[in-house]
């Protein structure tokens, strides 16, 4: 029978450099993910900490559901205090680790503390014989491939890793946490890259995380013939109809988002990219017959298979998976108009270890103060290379974000919420999305509640993102990833199969309500107040579109419905996840 009452979760301790493995709460047997990060954080983590002290907690938590042969189930959760924003944090991320941890019967890993030696670098081998920390002096300032693989030299090709880059031992802002993916190689080219997560890990001096299941067996279901059914019927549908969205990544989108006015130019002056054909995921999908690469799946068990791996002329690989979010704020918004120079932008990020949204963007309110010439790729290239991976003023000052770059430059067009980076998708041209950016605990984060409809507005834009953030709440905490569209319906089934329970849609929309209530009451002990949700001000008064009359018009008062439950509708339990 599925339960709990054999998993762990892991206690790391780097002040006492210790490792203690406790019993998982069986009233916590539906909280994975994001909403087992937020129920810890809350009850653990001092709201009011510094984010880069001893007192912070870094949590990695992989979903209900990963560990089994649920499709695409392994997504792993990354949350603490967020350097960036000051409010709580979570970062999903796909590649092996999810699943891995899970196998053994890891339901989280919990590091607290800060080492006396700062200087010190560290690792945690997770192995079926047991957990403990490692000296990693000789991987210190390592940039990801290069440490990864390095450490995959002593360990079994079963084994998958977590580490950080020279981005996130400097614990800059923008610091992403990597994960390798299912390839031979075993890249770290995955990224749980939001909010400065890579920097917390930093701040612990914990390089990296190795995971190693050996031989442990897939997560057996309940009640296995249900399980069975409802996977192959799940799997049918969505191959025959929701995966056409993926089936060449998110790049495939630039076409129609620039259409939509949300495929922002030139530091959001514009909605539209007059070159946008440059960075068309169509010219990615060419490249493949002659240069080799082509679409794949990050992580074991993986149905979408979304992420392109990019290769250059030669035919050597560049990286993996150079997705929408990056060919809009390393391409389009820094007006670098060529997808195969933001593949290399892609990859310096990659290896120093940071998310590409924050930095792209950073780099647009460089260029749109003056600070460097618009779309000057190589200018762009030596930024990383020359200036944040050797941590010169100018390269700290972009690391740390967008605003970082605003402050300093005292530049009066600086997209954020919250302090972190608006994403790709507009919020003047996708209000609900908006909705999700001003009130979420995130801060501006569209895996927190896409609504891609620019349609609607008002009232309607409020209770479409509230249901948008529900959804997605439940989906990053069952770790399916959201580009498999499950509905809270079909989370249900799984479920319910997998545990032999009889969960009702109502309960399971509780409990994404209640992870969302977590962040906003852990945000409310930090300091912040109603006055932080809201729209950034370039972004209601400057317009996009046609005579630049669109605009972020949702009133304050209308944004705060959203953090007030609105009656339930069918498509709260039928409407799929979207990120």
């Amino acid at each position: 029978m599925a339960n709990t009452e054999n998993h762990k979760i892991i206690r790391v301790n780097m002040t006492e450099m210790s490792v203690n493995i406790k019993d998982f709460r069986e009233d916590w047997k539906y909280l994975g993910g994001r909403a087992l990060s937020a129920r810890i954080l809350l009850e653990e983590c001092d709201p009011g900490c510094d984010p880069l002290g001893p007192k912070n907690i870094l949590v990695l938590a992989p979903g209900v559901l990963s560990g089994s042969s649920a499709p695409t189930s392994g997504r792993l959760s990354v949350g603490c205090k967020s350097p960036l924003t000051g409010g709580i944090k979570e970062a999903n991320v796909g590649g092996n680790p999810g699943q891995d941890l899970l196998r053994l019967g890891y339901r989280a890993i919990v590091v607290t503390g800060q080492p006396a030696a700062r200087e010190k670098r560290w690792g945690l081998e997770i192995k079926p014989e047991g957990v403990r920390l490692v000296a990693a002096d000789d991987y210190a300032g390592m940039w990801n491939y290069a440490s990864c693989e390095k450490l995959f030299s002593h360990y079994p090709q079963t084994a998958s890793a977590i580490s950080i880059g020279p981005a996130g031992e400097r614990m800059y802002k923008s610091a992403s946490v990597a994960c390798t993916d299912r390839e031979r190689e075993r890249r770290p080219a995955r990224h749980a890259a939001r909010g400065g997560v890579g920097a917390v890990m930093g701040s612990k001096c914990l390089k990296w995380i190795l995971v190693d299941p050996g031989k442990a067996p897939t997560r057996k279901p309940a009640n296995p013939s249900a399980f069975s059914a409802f996977h192959k019927k799940f799997s049918k549908d969505y191959l025959a109809a929701r995966h056409k969205t993926f089936e060449w990544g998110t790049s495939a989108v630039i076409p129609v988002a620039n259409m939509l006015n949300t495929f922002p130019y030139r530091n959001r002056t514009a909605g539209r990219n007059p070159h946008f054909e440059g960075l068309d995921g169509a010219r990615i999908r060419e490249s493949f017959e002659k240069r080799g690469g082509g679409m794949h799946n990050c992580m074991n068990g993986c149905i979408v298979k979304c992420s392109n791996m990019v290769h250059d002329k030669d035919g050597n690989y560049v990286t993996s998976a150079l997705e929408f979010e990056t060919l809009t704020l390393l391409g389009s918004c820094c007006d670098i108009n060529d997808w195969e120079e933001v593949a290399i932008l892609d990859r310096l990020c990659d290896e120093l270890g940071m998310d590409t949204i924050e930095i792209g963007a950073a780099i647009a309110v460089l260029m749109d103060s003056g600070g460097m010439q618009w779309g000057d790729a190589n200018a762009a290239k030596a930024l990383l290379k020359d200036e944040i991976a050797k941590g010169t003023d100018l390269g700290v000052l972009v690391a740390n974000g967008v605003s970082s770059v605003g402050r300093k430059r005292g530049h009066h067009r600086v997209p954020m919420v919250k302090g972190q980076a608006v994403p790709a998708w507009d919020p003047r041209s996708m209000k609900a999305t908006g909705v999700t950016y001003a009130t979420s605990a995130m801060g501006a984060d569209h895996t927190a509640g896409l609504v891609i409809n620019p349609a609607i507005g008002g009232e309607a834009a409020v209770l479409a993102s509230q249901e948008s953030q529900i959804v997605n709440a439940v989906c990053d905490s069952s770790g399916f990833c959201l580009f498999l569209q499950p509905s809270i319906d079909e989370i249900r089934q799984f479920y319910n199969a997998f545990f032999g329970d009889e969960l009702s849609n109502e309960a399971l929309a509780d409990i994404g309500w209640q992870c969302l209530q977590e962040e906003w009451e852990f945000n409310r002990r930090a300091g912040f107040s109603s006055e932080d949700d809201d729209m950034v001000k370039c972004l209601r008064e400057e317009g996009i579109g046609p005579d630049n009359a669109i605009k972020f018009d949702i009133p304050r008062d209308l944004l705060a419905k959203a953090k007030v439950r609105q009656p339930v509708s069918d498509t709260l339990f039928y409407g799929t996840a979207a990120g």
